[in-house]
């Protein structure tokens, strides 16, 4: 019996989407061995020399020019991407696409990023007749997710879908899964066999995080870290960041003991559960991960757009906290030093607080298997 098959559909605009995509990925084999799954990220598999270039300037754009890109995203929020910007994604990116789906004939296609979603609505339009759901990785419901070919829509939060609601899709077609995150990120692990395996001490542990790209380009607040060194664990990851990685490994101020530098790893699930608390900027997958694992958070510098929705959701729910000063800052940090005791026992409550939490890391893909049945 031939198996089901899954392509699942993303762009390297930041490393959530296909985060999640892969997260599916992994959690559609590990609930039924009888699925094959696919993750593309579709730009850098057709054009592998020129995807790299237009990453780099949106890159640029979102780190020098932030009030430019939330400008951009406001003002295209309620727009989903018209016929000629569709066709015009297809001609120039995107031309092979359904060469591609000929040749995998997937019996569903999930899309987590607005590109391929368009692409692949387009395809429908011209006759292509295979289901796509579309995982939307963030906080919020920006118009260019938005196509009337959606089959399914799988959301982060009632919020979203009542946004979605509010822009005329079906309530049908809308479900309230939750940002997927990887089946890694869906259990605990166990605090002192992690210590022992990384070489950490017993001591309060602060997870600092700058995103997929490494964006930690916040001189104060990396100088602030440092007066923490004798008091306070820190595990510093700054992704792809090879540059600022470089930088800071030859900084003497961070040639100590109690601080671990260190570059992209697959094992932040293990970073976050040894971890007291957690200071990142506020992107979608980061942010689930956490809620997953149920570490205390703190958030700085959000991205006009995108983030600032994700902030504003998560501050508002009581998961984490918006970094407006460095008071936010002192008051946690003297909260691990002074009482870790007592914070040890917070964070085991929080992480036991997921087994009642709405948020299931399990339901997104479970949805997917659902649409695959039908």
């Amino acid at each position: 019996m031939r198996k089901k098959r899954v392509l699942l559909l993303s762009e390297g605009f930041g490393a959530g989407h296909t985060q999640a995509a892969h997260a599916l990925s992994v959690g559609l084999r590990m609930l039924s061995p009888g699925i094959q799954t696919r993750v593309l990220e579709l730009g850098s598999f057709l054009h592998p020399t020129l995807a790299p270039w237009i990453f780099t300037a949106y890159r640029k754009t979102v780190t020098t020019q932030p009030k430019l890109y939330g400008y951009m995203y406001r003002s295209q929020y309620k727009k989903s991407l018209n016929r000629f910007t569709q066709l015009a994604l297809h001609r120039i990116f995107y031309a092979q696409t359904a060469e591609i789906i000929n040749q995998l004939r997937p019996d569903t296609i999930v899309c987590t990023h607005p590109f391929p979603n368009a692409v692949i609505s387009r395809l429908k339009r011209a006759g292509l007749n295979v289901p796509l759901c579309t995982v939307i990785t963030d906080y919020d419901a920006h118009g260019t997710w938005l196509s009337s070919e959606v089959n399914k829509y799988l959301v982060s939060t009632s919020d979203v879908r009542d946004k979605l609601l509010g822009r005329g899709i079906n309530s049908d077609a809308i479900e309230v899964t939750g940002i997927p995150v990887h089946p890694n990120f869906w259990g605990q692990h166990n605090r002192d066999e992690l210590r022992a395996q990384y070489g950490l001490k017993a001591m309060p542990t602060v997870l600092i995080m700058g995103g997929g790209w490494g964006l930690m380009n916040n001189e104060e607040m990396l100088r602030y870290f440092t007066d923490w060194r004798e008091k306070i664990q820190l595990i510093i990851c700054l992704g792809s960041n090879d540059k600022a990685l470089t930088a800071l490994s030859e900084d003497k101020r961070f040639q100590h003991e109690n601080i671990r530098l260190m570059g992209f790893t697959n094992e932040i699930d293990k970073w976050m559960d040894v971890s007291d608390l957690l200071i990142t900027k506020p992107g979608g997958m980061t942010c689930t991960e956490g809620l997953a694992k149920g570490i205390p958070m703190l958030f700085y510098n959000p991205i006009p757009g995108q983030e600032e929705e994700n902030l504003q959701y998560f501050t508002q729910h009581g998961f984490g906290e918006h970094i407006k000063s460095d008071a936010t800052m002192d008051h946690w940090l003297k909260l691990l030093v002074d009482g870790y005791p007592e914070v040890l026992k917070r964070r085991a409550l929080l992480s036991l607080s997921q087994h009642t939490n709405p948020y299931n890391p399990m339901d997104c893909s479970q949805a997917i298997m659902e649409i695959l049945n039908q």
